[in-house]
């Protein structure tokens, strides 16, 4: 794609036909600067099939950001839309809508507040709520949406990744197979939700995490295409690249060619001075391999190298391996904690593109319009009572319990923040049998979590770098309770509603069910 295009692609019409079309019909309305409220959240965790996740983690906030700060309508822009025609052969966008989003089609008049990157977050709890002129926060939808629940995914799935390697590096493989430039926002996400490197070089760099990686199957191949042997292409690789040396090693035989060959070259690297990283594994019965490949590297005193699996790994696939380590290793003489401590991970394909779950139920809903200086809460319903929306300006508190664990997310009406002296009367979101009260000796805290991001267009937060983000993250994780936060069957973790919201919720369901 040209530049040219891609600026075209990628700015303010970076969103769908339907919120230009809404927002042209506000502006004959005249509500088209009236202020509305959209709530961003999503609606169910991650479902992979065989198993599924029990909270999600915040990400793609900093990316949006400059996305909202660069966007505006310029004159090619407007020309692109003057020249589309209804089916009539009528101009869709009429000439005094087109000079309006010429002087007004930009979002400096946007408010944001957010729950920060790298939060742990939950289903039905604002994680974004944008406050603006109507027509300008709804043409906001879809690039916000494309944004955040993306990198919210793939975070979400690399933190899984991240808790059953047991503090393994894991290092994102998946370039070659994300979805074409959608890979660099992967890769963000990833480094969120706790893949320690990338392979993918260009935004590595720009997040500022050195990029890893080894030589592929093709380098071994070329030496022995011209005549060459295995182990001359290691010795190659070596030569050039003395102290950071990672063999691939199944390229011809792993046992009874490649990790020898190996050896040989790290004793040669080990004799000039130099200190080997270790091999790469890419094929066949992974665990067994690590096993074997490590008896041999110790025997050799080579205890220290590293072993990198890679191959369709995703969470359950190194859940399998670390088991099959713990039950197979002792009978080949080698230690399995020390084993699988040097391990590293090289997650791709089902880390990239979430495999399973290949997209988030995230949504961007009106809760509220304002009029004469009062905030009129608005209700979507659904036959699905999970759809059903909780209206109306918000705020969200987190509980947590006498052991200090995150035991609920607390959503209430923005004027009624919880004293944690008073009883808490907490009610499931659809379910009005199902309610409980907090008092104070219940709760050892409660947190805010949405935080102002943009005011009137100017942006008054900063979202920190990758370290910032993964340690957020990290200090959520450890006030899960450990059900939450299981690969299979999670606890579910309980979201729930003030009294005041549940009973504004009923009323609206109720007057909207009236008869005209």
């Amino acid at each position: 794609m040209k530049s040219a295009d891609r600026e075209t692609a990628e700015g303010i019409l970076f969103t769908d036909q339907y919120q230009l079309t809404m927002a042209q019909l506000y502006f004959r309305m005249g509500i088209h600067e009236q202020q509305a409220q959209f709530d961003h959240f999503f609606r169910k965790y991650p479902d992979y099939g065989a198993h599924q996740a029990g909270y999600c983690v915040n990400a793609g906030l900093a990316w949006l950001l400059d996305w909202i700060a660069e966007a505006r309508f310029g004159q090619k822009d407007l020309a692109f839309l003057r020249g589309m025609r209804s089916r009539g052969g009528h101009p869709v966008f009429a000439e005094d809508f087109l000079s309006w989003l010429a002087d007004n089609g930009h979002f400096g008049g946007i408010s944001l507040r957010a729950i920060p990157e790298g939060r742990v977050v939950h289903a039905n709890v604002p994680l974004t709520m944008v406050t603006g002129p109507l027509a300008m926060a709804q043409i906001l939808e879809s690039p916000l949406l494309n944004y955040l629940n993306y990198q919210t995914l793939i975070a979400t799935k690399a933190a899984r990744v991240h808790a059953v390697a047991r503090g393994s590096q894991v290092i994102e493989f998946g370039m070659r197979r994300g979805h074409e430039r959608g890979a660099n926002a992967g890769v963000r996400g990833a480094l969120i939700g706790g893949a320690d490197f990338s392979s993918s070089v260009g935004i590595s760099h720009v997040l500022g995490i050195p990029p890893k990686g080894t030589h592929a199957h093709s380098m071994v191949q070329a030496f022995m295409a011209l005549g060459g042997t295995e182990i001359e292409a290691f010795r190659a690789y070596a030569e050039l690249y003395p102290d950071d040396c990672l063999l691939l090693v199944d390229t011809v035989n792993t046992l009874e060619s490649g990790v020898p060959n190996a050896i040989r070259v790290f004793e040669e690297l080990r004799r000039r001075g130099h200190q080997p990283v270790g091999i790469r594994l890419d094929s066949g019965d992974l665990a067994y391999l690590a096993i074997q490949s490590a008896k041999m590297l110790n025997q050799a005193g080579f205890a220290d190298a590293r072993i990198v699996l890679s191959n369709q790994l995703d969470e359950m696939v190194i859940w399998q391996i670390i088991s099959q380590i713990q039950e197979e290793s002792a009978r080949a003489g080698v230690d399995p904690d020390e084993l699988v401590e040097r391990l590293i991970y090289g997650v791709g394909t089902s880390l990239i593109t979430s495999s399973g779950a290949s997209a988030l139920d995230g949504v961007y809903k009106l809760v509220a319009l304002r009029r004469q200086g009062d905030w009129l809460p608005a209700i979507k319903i659904s036959e699905s009572p999970d759809k059903t929306l909780n209206p109306g300006n918000k705020q969200v508190w987190r509980l947590y319990d006498r052991r200090g664990k995150a035991t609920a997310d607390y959503l209430c009406l923005h004027d009624e923040d919880p004293p944690a002296e008073k009883l808490l009367d907490l009610r499931h979101p659809t379910d009005h049998t199902k309610l409980q009260a907090f008092t104070a000796a219940d709760i050892s805290r409660l947190e805010p979590l949405l935080v102002d991001v943009i005011k009137d267009g100017r942006q008054v937060y900063a979202p920190g770098e990758i370290n910032d983000l993964r340690s957020r993250r990290q200090v959520d994780e450890e006030y899960l309770d450990s059900g939450v936060k299981r690969l299979i069957n999670p606890h579910i973790y309980h979201v729930s509603l003030s009294r005041k919201l549940w009973e504004l919720k009923q009323r609206l369901i109720s007057q909207a069910r009236k008869p005209d």
